[in-house]
This record gives C-alpha cells, structure tokens and sequence, in this order.
C-alpha cells in the first residue's frame, strides 16, 4: 500500500492522486484534508504530537513535515521527540522543499506528511 503522489502546488491548494486539499494529511494508503481544529494547531507553537498521530496509525516511517511556503509553521519539540523516539525518520521544510522530498520518498517507503499550503 504505496503512499499517494502530490501531483500539483500552488497557493492553497495541493493536488494529490486522492484528491485536492488546502492542507493536507498523507500516509500509506491514503490522503485526506488536515484540519488544524481537529488538534487546536496553531502557527505557533506548531505542529503537534496529535497532528503526527494518525500518521504512525497508518504506518508512516518516514513523516516529512510542511512548515508553509515562507516557513512560518512551527513545529513542537515533542513532535519531533515523539517521532525519533518511534524510529521514525523526520524532516520538517517548506512546502515546496517538502513537496519534493515527500514525492521522493513515497515511491520507495511508506512514507507520510503533514503538507501547509499557505504562509
């Protein structure tokens, strides 16, 4: 169960072969909008444990996280502690840095990422 392909980037919106999102959850098997008040994510702090949990539910071992255009998405320390403490290879770019490294990844992993397509 390969991880969906992004096939498209630009400003608010991210194309992928399961579907078009703002921001967007991806993982082994599928894809799906990441809403942020799911979690009470925020820019700052950042993204969160919780934002990374269904990631590791679904499988991920590799997470590539997508800290916005401009970088201006932070991500929590204990994000970052949860996933090397599962074994989890972790990197944390802009989209667009982001984009590239998760659609090299996925073709050979079960790779997941948290994708920011604004600021």
């Amino acid at each position: 169960m390969g991880s969906p392909r992004i096939t498209g980037l630009s400003w608010g919106r991210l194309e992928t072969e399961r579907g078009a999102f703002k921001d967007a959850k991806l993982y082994p098997g599928g894809a799906r909008e990441w809403d942020w008040n799911e979690t009470g994510t925020r820019h700052d702090p950042g993204i969160q444990p919780a934002d990374v949990a269904e990631l590791l539910e679904r499988g991920a071992e590799v997470v590539v996280l997508g800290r916005g255009f401009y970088g201006r998405l932070g991500v929590c320390e204990e994000t970052l502690r949860l996933l090397r403490e599962r074994g989890v290879e972790v990197y944390a770019e802009r989209t667009e840095e982001a984009v590239r490294r998760y659609n090299g990844l996925a073709p050979e992993r079960r790779a997941g990422a948290l994708i920011h397509s604004t600021c």
